[in-house]
């Protein structure tokens, strides 16, 4: 087959997960916008076991099962790409294998930079090394955020041109909810008696739950009608001690956990919030954010890493490493209702001009530039 006439190759590996996170729904998200834009060149996507779920997908893409029960990626990936003579291998979340055609790899974020504390020593070396590997292997790469674009620049002296920022997109169902019914029936499954502010995401220390709950407590005395403090997903790295934070400070009754939240609950739960926070110390992209203004939900966040650029101006940015700071703009938030509408139609604004689309359209260019 000529480069052209072979088709592109997709690891989809990150799909074999029951529940989704950052990486997973962008994989997914980005499949199925771009089975939706290019209906005619061929796409093979290889796998680790069989996903239980994937997007509508058309003819000109083709699925190969590669099971490999350890090292998939250099053991079952690249050997197999090795045999079929892609023109073309994307990796959009793991590592691009050592047997490799010319390749596009997408590089979410260096957290375990910024943020090592959250990683143990060996996990800091693999993430390195394999980083440091797929920045060498790939042609080109694609970078989430212009945050994400300098640290690679800063860190691994990975030439800017080689680099393009491609923005995520924001799931078409994630919108106001309107349905009473639909809003009472999630708050009674969920035991959600008040008001509240939420979070969404992985529960780990870069995340700055701690902080946040304390935060909270601080805010709580000067608060008549106190709402609830809901953190939503699934635990991760190093979370004991963010489970115990509001037990310790004496206001277990005024938190919830309520662990991984299915999609399909998202958009009510976001949008039946009185306001969301997410004031995490470290970030490649912060869909969280962008979710959440999507369902017409007031966004409070961190002024760092990549939430200030993908924020802008439609949320309260607050200096995620003071507490105090964190504590008066969950006061604002609460208590002002003016405020609270503003930066409901700002965000609104602001998640339309993220799309899947869009996302799916650039990655495209920079998949076909790399046949050159």
């Amino acid at each position: 087959m000529t480069p052209m006439s072979a088709p592109i190759a997709i690891d989809i590996s990150r799909l074999g997960v029951r529940e989704y996170t950052g990486t997973e729904r962008y994989t997914y998200e980005l499949l199925a916008a771009l089975a939706k834009l290019d209906r005619f060149r061929a796409y093979t996507l290889y796998c680790n076991g069989l996903p239980e779920r994937l997007p509508t997908l058309g003819p000109n893409f083709s699925l190969r099962n590669v099971p490999c029960p350890r090292l998939w990626t250099h053991a079952g990936l690249g050997p197999a790409v090795a045999r079929d003579r892609p023109a073309l291998l994307f990796v959009p979340a793991h590592v691009v294998p050592l047997w490799h055609p010319p390749s596009v790899v997408t590089i979410h974020d260096l957290g375990y930079l910024a943020f090592p504390e959250a990683h143990t020593a060996q996990r800091r070396r693999e993430l390195d090394l394999t980083t440091r590997w797929s920045l060498r292997a790939a042609r080109q790469v694609i970078a989430i955020s212009q945050a994400t674009k300098d640290d690679l620049v800063r860190h691994y002296a990975v030439a800017p041109e080689r680099i393009r920022v491609v923005y995520h997109g924001v799931d078409q169902a994630l919108r106001p909810p309107h349905d009473p019914q639909c809003l009472a029936e999630l708050r009674r499954r969920y035991a959600l008696d008040a008001p509240y502010l939420l979070y969404v995401g992985t529960i780990q220390p870069r995340k700055n739950l701690e902080r946040l709950i304390e935060a909270f407590a601080c805010a709580l005395p000067h608060l008549e009608q106190p709402p609830l403090l809901v953190l939503a997903g699934r635990a991760g790295w190093l979370s004991s001690a963010i489970f115990q934070r509001a037990q310790a400070l004496g206001i277990s009754k005024h938190v919830r956990f309520l662990g991984y939240v299915p999609d399909d609950d998202l958009p009510a739960l976001l949008g039946g919030a009185l306001a969301f926070v997410f004031p995490s110390l470290y970030e490649g992209f912060g869909m969280p954010v962008l979710e959440a203004m999507a369902c017409g939900t007031p966004v409070l966040t961190a002024n760092g890493s990549a939430l200030r650029e993908v924020a802008d101006t439609a949320a309260l940015l607050v200096d995620p490493t003071n507490t105090d700071a964190l504590a008066a703009g969950m006061l604002r938030l609460t208590s002002d209702a003016n405020l609270r509408s503003a930066l409901r139609e700002r965000g609104l604004a602001r998640a339309t001009m993220f799309t899947w689309e869009r996302c799916a359209r650039a990655t495209l260019d920079v998949l076909l530039a790399s046949f050159a």
